[in-house]
């Protein structure tokens, strides 16, 4: 089988219904050249409804503080409401989509993040359900819900749940955002990072918030693949195209 692709949606294009569209118009045509695997978060839609029932939710250094009773709404959100939206746009755009969760036949297992709370902290573990849906043809997407070795379910940053899953599957990495790759102090695409120039990036403020974990989620699939991990924005098709056939487009990060 070719070398898979795993890509991670999230940001404002899960929020934006034409955007979306626009997006699976691309999957699609992406689909007809490598096996995909879909990973999504969905923080913006969690806060959303978390705001309107009256909980506080916080984050620290990029990523969701969730303690344990908000896990209903949060699984909820994402492994219900976008899960299912995500599925039934795939179906609509011709692709045979399955929606799971990362524990769905261990394909990750978690530790906990007991400072954040209800969080997992993913680990890659078993490829063979996701092998033996892309072999069949079909189109596996993920929600970065996770469990723990006990059984408590857990908030996964979705970056990190795209590592991992990309490091289970030996498979490259997009790490989709809402700007057109990792960004200079000027606003200017940085082409390239790798891993002795990501950590001044950080200690200068450079790369900061959610970007930081994004960063280091590529560096870790980058140092386990042994290639390069693209960070890109998903307003450009032909940036996506490029990236699935290997070609330059949005920031590379490389071990």
């Amino acid at each position: 089988m070719t070398t898979p692709l795993v890509i991670k949606l999230g940001g404002r294009v899960l929020t934006d219904a034409a955007a979306l569209t626009q997006l699976f118009t691309t999957v699609h045509k992406l689909a007809a050249l490598r096996p995909l695997v879909l990973v999504h978060g969905g923080g913006d839609q969690v806060q959303d409804l978390l705001q309107r029932l009256g909980e506080v939710s916080t984050k620290t250094a990029g990523q969701r503080v969730t303690p344990a009773e908000h896990m209903p709404i949060v699984t909820g959100v994402l492994a219900g409401d976008i899960n299912s939206q995500l599925c039934a746009l795939a179906q609509q755009h011709g692709l045979n989509s399955v929606g799971l969760t990362l524990q769905a036949g261990e394909t990750l297992v978690c530790d906990v993040d007991t400072r954040r709370g209800a969080v997992g902290i993913p680990k890659p573990n078993n490829s063979q359900l996701l092998q033996l849906l892309m072999e069949s043809q079909y189109l596996p997407i993920l929600s970065s819900i996770g469990a723990s070795a006990d059984g408590q379910r857990l908030n996964v940053n979705a970056d990190l749940a795209a590592a991992a899953v990309a490091q289970v599957l030996d498979a490259d990495l997009i790490l989709l955002t809402d700007v057109a790759g990792i960004l200079d102090r000027d606003g200017l695409l940085i082409d390239s990072i790798n891993a002795t120039q990501a950590p001044q990036l950080i200690s200068d403020g450079v790369v900061r918030d959610g970007m930081v974990v994004k960063l280091n989620a590529a560096l870790q699939a980058a140092q386990h693949s042994r290639r390069s991990i693209a960070v890109a924005g998903w307003q450009d098709a032909n940036a996506l195209t490029r990236l699935a056939k290997g070609e330059a487009a949005g920031t590379r990060i490389r071990y």
